[in-house]
């Protein structure tokens, strides 16, 4: 029998040499076998292959790896990467290896009466567990809701509410733990209050009991940030306004007569006092600056520095202001509307991510003297931006929440050029991305506005929680948080 003969002129297939590193030290590859041939059409699962077999790694069992070249996470062939960025396939690739690390997993939904509108974490890593020193009860952790419905709830990590707040009859749209005892919160009625939290010997019962009205906001609060070492609270309002107050009673200014229960309604004096039921000390801001002219839709403290503050904006800028004199020191200005703020600590800087109405995360350097502001621009959510996070283990990583109905999860070190239509300079895609569990399955509504029902309004991220989310479907959503990323 005559064997097939290959037809002549059929081309060989295309191949592209690689140079590949990794910064593990146990998976370091023998001198000699860092370059080799691969097919251009390979893609990440056949590159692992090619890393675990014999003449390479030798790995006793397979390990999964990603692949990054020029800082981005490869998602296609070899072959298409060259061609997106108008490559030869002469060129030698210098590709980046390291393990393939679990995605943000679904672990639990807490379900509310109302829509959520925040959500902050007590853990022995979070800030306010670390703020509370020996009074954080080792394996305690608890979970802070703010409810449209009017109420705080503290939550264990069995989803068990553990304490919640005497009925308000105003939205809730933030809340802080100051410590292991102390929360702050504030929403549609103006006021800031400060909450003592106690719980019952056995852990499964507690309390949440005002101990002060912080007043001095003219229009609802959007945000709140707390500094437990200084009881020290931020607040930012829908007028512009951003104030700052202690929740020390005795060094607490007086509440302005002007803002208190009943004083806008000409009523008597007999008659105010009797509309102000609450029992708890009334007092005013230390200081209250209107550094916008536009809603105030978040306010952070910096990181390392308590005596400065960062606003973001619906008019557009993020000011950095400092405290001490009530004074804007810097003022960056973007093209869009601004909801969400977080700070991201390096080592020696600090960079903010600002979620957008235009469904994008502006990343800036916040410092006056910085080159350029836009550091880069975070793109894939579909819907508006109104919460992020800083993750908790790596300053190149954070977690976003969008109207979109879906948290994304990015790591800075993965940039690309932006297109011409994106307006150029540095793009970041996420890398992972999380839906809403309560939109899954037959029952899920369906819409053509991406979110619709199901928005995220707020996001946290913790070692010991994980990736929590706050959403318009009612939910508290947890999702695995760590070995997410790959380490430098």
């Amino acid at each position: 029998m005559d064997t097939p003969m290959a037809q002549p002129g059929a081309p060989e297939p295309q191949q592209i040499r690689v140079n590949f590193t990794t910064t593990s030290p146990d998976l370091q590859l023998p001198e000699g076998r860092t370059q080799l041939l691969v097919p251009a059409d390979i893609k990440r699962y056949g590159l692992s292959r090619v890393l675990n077999s014999e003449s390479m790694l030798a790995t006793p069992s397979p390990i999964p790896f990603d692949f990054l070249i020029d800082g981005s996470f490869l998602r296609t062939s070899i072959e298409d990467y060259l061609k997106a960025r108008g490559l030869s396939s002469e060129t030698t690739l210098t590709v980046q290896y390291v393990r393939s690390l679990i995605p943000p997993v679904y672990q639990a939904s807490f379900q509310h009466d109302d829509w959520v509108a925040d959500v902050d974490v007590l853990s022995a890593t979070s800030r306010a567990g670390l703020w509370s020193g020996s009074n954080f009860v080792a394996g305690q952790d608890r979970l802070l809701s703010a409810s449209y419905d009017g109420l705080l709830r503290v939550w264990n990590n069995s989803g068990s509410v553990i304490a919640t707040s005497p009925a308000g009859g105003h939205s809730v749209k933030a809340a802080r733990f100051l410590s292991a005892s102390q929360v702050a919160s504030a929403g549609l009625d103006r006021v800031v209050r400060v909450w003592k939290y106690a719980e019952a010997d056995d852990f499964l019962s507690g309390t949440l009991k005002p101990s002060l009205e912080l007043y001095g906001h003219a229009a609802a609060v959007e945000s709140l940030d707390v500094h437990g070492p200084t009881g020290r609270v931020l607040s930012s309002a829908s007028d512009g306004s951003v104030a700052l107050w202690t929740t020390s009673k005795s060094s607490a200014p007086p509440a302005p007569a002007n803002l208190l229960p009943g004083a806008s309604l000409g009523a008597s004096n007999k008659k105010r006092k009797m509309m102000a039921s609450s029992t708890a000390p009334q007092r005013g801001p230390l200081s209250l600056m209107q550094p916008h002219t536009s809603a105030a839709s978040a306010v952070i403290f910096d990181p390392s520095d308590a005596t400065v503050a960062y606003s973001a904006s619906q008019d557009h800028t993020i000011r950095t202001l400092d405290l001490t004199t009530g004074r804007v020191e810097n003022v960056i200005t973007t093209s869009h509307p601004l909801l969400s703020l977080c700070a991201i600590q390096r080592s020696s800087s600090v960079l903010l991510a600002a979620g957008t109405s235009a469904r994008h995360i502006t990343i800036a350097d916040p410092r006056a003297g910085a080159a350029t502001t836009s550091v880069m621009t975070l793109r894939g959510h579909r819907n508006m931006v109104g919460g992020v996070a800083a993750s908790p283990d790596a300053d190149y990583a954070l977690v976003s929440g969008s109207h979109d109905g879906t948290c994304r999860v990015w790591d800075l070190r993965s940039v690309r050029a932006g297109t011409r239509a994106e307006g150029g300079g540095s793009v970041g895609e996420s890398v992972y991305v999380i839906e809403r569990e309560s939109q899954k399955g037959g029952d899920a509504r369906r819409s053509d506005v991406p979110g619709r029902g199901a928005k995220v309004f707020g996001v946290a991220w913790d070692r010991a929680w994980g990736i929590v989310s706050a959403g318009e479907d009612r939910q508290v959503q947890i999702n695995r948080g760590r070995d997410l990323l790959a380490a430098d």
